[in-house]
C-alpha cells in the first residue's frame, strides 16, 4: 500500500509497515478496522481519553444527540465486524421499523404506519461507538495513541510522511511536536478538520470545499416517559421540516428504557437550550402531538444545543497538488446536516469503499483513486442530504442554486414525496434511497414510475396514526 498509494503509474508491495488514522470516533475507527488487513500496524490518534464506558466525550460534540445506524450502515458495519449489529442490539440499543414503528408527519401529511421494510438502530452514541471501539481495538495490528493532538503533517506535496503530534494535558504545554512516522495518514478527524491547513503548511494544494448551510440549530434531552405505551404503540415520533413548516421534532428510544427528544429551527428560530424555553418551543409545531408527550415526560438531563449543522463537501477527489499517503473519510471528507442521520452509516460505507479499494487487484490503489471510491461512497448521501436543504429558505453557499437540469428531477421528486405516505409501493422504493440501500435511479424503476406518474394520490391519516389499525396492518 505505501508504494502503490501515489499518484502516477504503481508498483511494489501493497502493504504499508505503518499507517496512521486522525481520529477515533466511528470513522476513524472502522478506517482503522480496514487498514489493518493492508498495514502491519496501524495507530489511531485520538485527543481524549477513551471512556472505559459507553459515556460521552469533549470530542465528541454531537455525542448526546439522536444518532441513527441506516440499513446500509448496518449491512457495512456487519462486513467489516461480523456479528456487532447483534452485539448492539444485545447492549440495548432498540431497533426500530419504518414506516410501522413512526409517527410521522412529513409534507403536510401523517404516514400510514405500513409493515415496516427497513429497519434503524437508534442507540445512543456513545454506546455505538463503545461497542465498536472494544472489537476494533481488540485487534493486535490496531492500537490507540489517547491523549494525543494531530497538530500537522510531515513531508512535502510529493509525498506524506508521517504525523505530528503533541500531548495534550500538562504534559505535553510548550513541548515541541513529535514525529509519528507513517506510510498512509487518513484524516478522520470530523467536521472540524484541519487537514486543508496541514496540506498548505507542506506545499501542498488545499481541497475545493463545497459548502450548504440553511442555518439550521437543534437542541436535545433526554426523557422517561412512563406513559409512552399508553398513548401509542409506535416507539416512536417524527415532524420532518420542509419549505412550508421549518420546524422539526425526533422523539425516539434509546438504551435503559428511555427517550432522546430533539427539536429544530432554521436561522433565526434556533430552538433554546433552558428547560422552560425548550418544551415552550413545541407550541410551534403544527400539531400538539410533541407538546403533549413532553408533557407527560420527565427530564433525566440538561438540554443541550448544537449548530455547526452545514453541509461541507471536500473535493480531496478532484486532481491536485496533493501528496501520495494521506486520505480524507468520514466527516473530515464530507459532513452533512446531522438532521439526515447519515453520518455514522456514511462512515461505515467510507470503511468498506477504503477496504475495496486498496483490495482491489485489478487497478493499482493510487491515493487520488482510493479517496475517488471514498467520494462516491458518500454521494448519494451528499445528493439527498443537499438536494433537500437547498430548498429551505434562507440556504447558503455555493453549493444553495438549482440548476435548469435539476428541475425536471425536482419536479418528479415532489410527485414522490405526495406519494410516500400513502403509497407502500412509491413508500417502500423513498425509504431504499433514504436508507443508501438503493441508489436513486431506483425512483424511476417502472412500477415506481407508474404510481408516481399515473397513479393517484392515496388516502393518508386525518390525525396522527397512535395505533395501527387494520388497513394498515393488511396493507403491509
Amino acid at each position: 500500500m505505501a508504494d502503490q498509494l501515489d499518484s502516477g503509474p504503481d508498483t511494489g508491495s501493497s502493504t504499508a509497515r505503518h499507517a496512521v488514522v486522525v481520529g477515533g470516533g466511528v470513522a476513524g475507527l472502522l478506517a482503522a478496522r480496514a487498514l489493518a488487513d493492508h498495514a502491519e500496524r496501524v495507530t489511531v490518534v485520538e485527543r481524549d481519553r477513551f471512556p472505559q464506558e459507553p459515556e460521552p466525550r469533549a470530542g465528541v460534540p454531537q455525542g448526546r444527540h439522536i444518532h441513527v445506524l441506516l440499513a446500509s450502515g448496518q449491512q457495512a458495519l456487519e462486513q467489516l465486524l461480523p456479528g456487532v449489529v447483534e452485539e448492539l442490539r444485545a447492549a440495548g440499543a432498540p431497533r426500530v421499523g419504518v414506516p410501522r414503528d413512526m409517527v410521522q408527519h412529513q409534507a403536510g401529511m401523517w404516514y400510514r404506519r405500513t409493515e415496516a421494510t427497513f429497519h434503524f438502530f437508534c442507540g445512543s452514541r456513545p454506546l455505538l461507538e463503545h461497542v465498536v471501539r472494544r472489537r476494533v481495538l481488540a485487534d493486535p495490528r490496531v492500537e490507540a495513541l489517547e491523549g494525543t493532538e494531530a497538530v500537522g503533517l510531515a513531508g512535502d506535496a510529493a509525498r506524506v510522511r508521517g504525523l505530528l503530534v503533541r500531548e495534550r494535558g500538562p504534559a505535553g504545554r510548550g513541548r515541541e511536536p513529535r514525529l509519528l512516522a507513517a506510510d498512509l495518514v487518513v484524516d478522520a478527524s470530523g467536521r472540524g478538520s484541519k487537514a486543508p491547513e496541514w496540506l498548505a503548511a507542506i506545499g501542498a494544494e488545499p481541497p475545493r470545499e463545497e459548502t450548504l448551510d440553511t442555518g439550521l440549530a437543534y437542541a436535545t434531552r433526554l426523557y422517561r416517559n412512563e406513559r409512552h405505551a399508553d398513548d401509542t404503540d409506535a416507539m416512536g415520533l417524527f415532524v420532518v421540516p420542509n419549505p412550508r413548516q421549518t420546524y422539526g421534532a425526533v422523539v425516539l428510544p434509546t438504551e435503559d428504557g428511555r427517550f432522546l427528544v430533539t427539536l429544530s429551527g432554521l436561522r433565526g428560530s434556533e430552538p433554546p437550550t433552558d428547560d422552560k424555553g425548550f418544551e415552550a418551543y413545541a407550541e410551534r409545531f403544527p400539531d400538539p402531538l410533541v407538546r403533549d408527550w413532553l408533557a407527560k415526560a420527565e427530564p433525566e438531563s440538561p438540554v443541550h444545543g448544537f449548530r455547526a449543522t452545514a453541509n461541507v463537501r471536500r473535493r480531496y477527489d478532484r486532481p491536485g497538488r496533493r501528496p501520495a499517503g494521506f486520505l480524507a473519510t468520514g466527516d473530515a471528507l464530507c459532513t452533512f446536516n446531522p438532521i439526515y442521520g447519515q453520518g455514522m452509516s456514511v462512515a461505515a460505507l467510507d470503511a468498506v469503499a477504503l477496504r475495496t479499494a486498496l483490495a482491489d487487484r485489478r487497478r493499482p490503489p493510487t491515493t487520488l483513486r482510493v479517496q475517488q471510491a471514498l467520494f462516491r461512497a458518500g454521494r448519494q448521501a451528499w445528493d439527498i442530504s443537499a438536494g433537500a436543504d437547498k430548498k429551505m429558505p434562507g440556504a447558503l453557499g455555493d453549493a444553495a442554486r438549482t440548476s435548469a437540469a435539476e428541475r425536471p428531477a425536482n419536479w418528479y421528486m415532489a410527485r414522490v414525496q405526495q406519494r410516500v405516505g400513502g403509497d407502500p409501493v412509491v413508500g417502500t422504493a423513498f425509504r431504499a434511497v433514504l436508507n443508501l440501500s438503493a441508489p436513486v435511479t431506483s425512483l424511476f424503476a417502472p412500477r415506481v414510475a407508474r404510481a408516481v406518474l399515473f397513479g393517484p394520490v392515496l388516502p393518508t391519516p386525518q390525525q396522527p396514526p397512535l395505533r395501527r389499525d387494520a388497513e394498515d396492518t393488511a396493507a403491509g
